[in-house]
This record gives structure tokens, C-alpha cells and sequence, in this order.
């Protein structure tokens, strides 16, 4: 078991442990009690097995094309693996070698002046909701943010972000419904160079009804912001509701060909027992998960961590 004690000795150290276990303690009746129950029958890494693992991974929301490519590895160099607790270790080294953390770029900050980050995805991901974490996030370290209402399409987006603003005490730099966005994103820019704001959340419409239409509003919410910043947006994080599996892997490809997305926020992660999807996300999109909704309060949008991840899918509350 040595993989595993070293992923969890790196887990026993994040402050966001408990977050974790409790976020994806559904992921893990789904995935880590299922191949637990594996050790009641294991002889080896047979044709058999391969099918449960195949099972399990499909089940999980792993996705058809990344399941395979995680079972074709575990076949390919699990071989001489003669123990259930064996495989167990090295099916988790796979999954974190298929991630591959070390990979992910940092999250881009200004240094010169603001850091906007436009939040992109479809209606009902919990972008609003989602912004308002990330504002008590970035105020947990110490930042000073704003967020900007760059929703103006949907009926009641700016009173939801203008209260959740209010609420947390932060400012909201908000136009009407039916505005331009990209000129509420001007006002908000320089609003946060005037005041000295370290971090500025925009709050972008979620529709997908008409693609070309979306293109061009990003494409000018990106250029306004440039103007306005250089350099900025410095990250572009798309919110994919994780209780819609493969439905949202499909979504983030259009808004993939729309903008230069940067990032994923997976939301609804303690909603769904299909934590799973974190690997199709890295396989299908070559995307790092930033962020997990791993609960309904502010502070339960957590970093994603890998080690933290993968302890609460396999192994959950009952071995720690």
C-alpha cells in the first residue's frame, strides 16, 4: 500500500480534509465500496476483473473513451499484481498518474493591478452561486474583491449576484437587463483599478441556445477586458454541474469553441454519486478542476486537491 499511505499522508496535512470526506461521501459508496467488495473474490488481474473494473468506472461517470484507456493501463502493467490490497494501490496510482497534477498550470494573477476572472456555463451549473463562493474564497485569503453582474440576459441574474454582493460585502458593479454585458465589464474594470481591487468575478450569461451569438458576446467581453487590463481576463473558469455526468463534459466543448476557457469549477460534487467525471474532464478537455462544490455554504467551494480527491472516492471516513 504504499501509493496509497503516500497520497494520505499528503491528505492528513489539507485543511479541507473534512470538506472532502463529507463532499464525496456519496462518489464513495458508489466507487470505493464497490471495489472494496472486489477483495471478496480477487484471484489476479483476469478477464474478469477487468470487466468489474470497467463496470465500476462507467458507473462512476468515468465516460466510455477515458474508462478505457484507465483499464487498457491497469492491464497493461498490473500483471504480477497478486493481492486484492496490491491492486487497490495501484488502480489509485493509475488515476493519479492519468490526472497527472504536476501538469496543471497555476492560476494566472496580476501583479500590475486586478485579476478578472470571467465565470462561463450553462444556466443552472450554480455559476451565480458559484461566484459567490469564489468572492468568500478570495476574502478568506486576504484579497479584496468585486464582482461584476455581466449577466444581463436572464430575468433576476443581477438581484441574485447584487444580493449575494451585499450579503458578503463586497461591491457589485451591475447595468439593467438587456444591456451590454461588455460595458458593464468596462465599468467594472475600471472600477477595480480606481479602488484597488485584487480580485474582480464576472458573472456571464449561461445560454447556449444560439452559439454564434455566444461567441461573439465572450469574444468582446475578452477584448473590452484587455483593453481595459492588460492581460486580463486572466482566467476564464467554466462551471459544469457535476450531477450531470457526460451531459456536461458535452457542454463544456461548446463553450470550449466560444472562449479560451482555463479552468473547470465542478459544482454539486456532495449531490452526485458520479465523482468519476474529474477524470473524463482531464481526458476529454485537457482542462485542470480548479474548484469543488463540495456543499451548499460559501466556504464549501474547496481547491481541488488530487490526494483529497481520491481519499474520498476509494477510501472515505472509515480509514481515517
Amino acid at each position: 500500500m504504499a501509493f496509497f499511505q503516500k497520497i494520505k499522508d499528503a491528505f492528513a496535512r489539507n485543511k479541507d480534509k473534512d470538506k472532502y470526506l463529507s463532499g464525496l461521501s456519496r462518489s464513495k459508496k458508489t466507487f470505493g465500496d464497490r471495489l472494496r467488495a472486489l477483495s471478496n473474490n480477487f484471484h489476479g488481474i483476469d478477464d474478469e476483473l477487468l470487466e468489474e473494473i470497467m463496470i465500476l468506472m462507467l458507473e462512476s461517470d468515468v465516460g466510455i473513451h477515458t474508462a478505457q484507456k484507465l483499464v487498457d493501463q491497469f492491464e497493461k502493467e498490473g500483471k504480477n499484481i497478486k493481492n486484492y490490497d496490491s491492486m487497490e494501490d495501484y488502480l489509485i496510482s493509475i488515476l493519479y498518474d492519468f490526472y497527472d497534477p504536476e501538469s496543471d498550470p497555476q492560476i494566472r494573477y496580476n501583479e500590475d493591478g486586478p485579476t478578472v476572472i470571467l465565470m462561463v456555463g450553462v444556466n443552472g451549473a450554480g455559476k451565480t452561486t458559484t461566484s459567490a463562493k469564489l468572492i468568500e474564497y478570495y476574502k478568506e485569503q486576504g484579497k479584496s474583491v468585486a464582482v461584476a453582474a455581466a449577466d444581463t440576459f436572464r430575468a433576476g441574474a443581477i438581484d441574485q449576484i447584487a444580493t449575494w454582493a451585499q450579503r458578503l460585502d463586497v461591491p457589485c458593479i451591475k447595468g439593467k437587463q438587456g444591456q451590454d454585458p461588455s460595458s458593464v465589464l468596462v465599468d467594472a474594470c475600471r472600477y477595480a483599478k480606481e479602488n484597488d481591487i485584487d480580485i474582480l468575478i464576472a458573472d456571464t450569461a449561461g445560454r447556449l441556445q444560439n452559439k454564434t451569438n455566444l461567441m461573439k458576446e465572450l469574444s468582446k467581453m475578452n477584448r473590452v477586458c484587455e483593453k481595459e487590463i492588460p492581460g486580463a481576463p486572466q482566467e476564464v473558469w467554466l462551471v459544469l454541474d457535476a450531477t450531470t455526468g457526460q451531459n456536461g463534459i458535452s457542454q463544456a466543448k461548446e463553450f470550449l469553441e466560444a472562449t479560451n476557457v482555463t479552468g473547470i469549477i465542478l459544482t454539486k460534487m456532495d449531490g452526485t454519486a458520479k465523482g468519476g467525471v474529474v477524470m473524463a474532464i482531464r481526458d476529454l478537455l485537457h482542462l485542470p478542476v480548479r474548484f469543488l462544490g463540495l456543499g451548499e455554504k460559501p466556504a464549501d467551494l474547496r481547491p481541488f486537491d488530487l490526494n483529497a480527491y481520491l481519499i474520498g472516492i476509494t477510501k472515505g471516513l472509515e480509514d481515517e
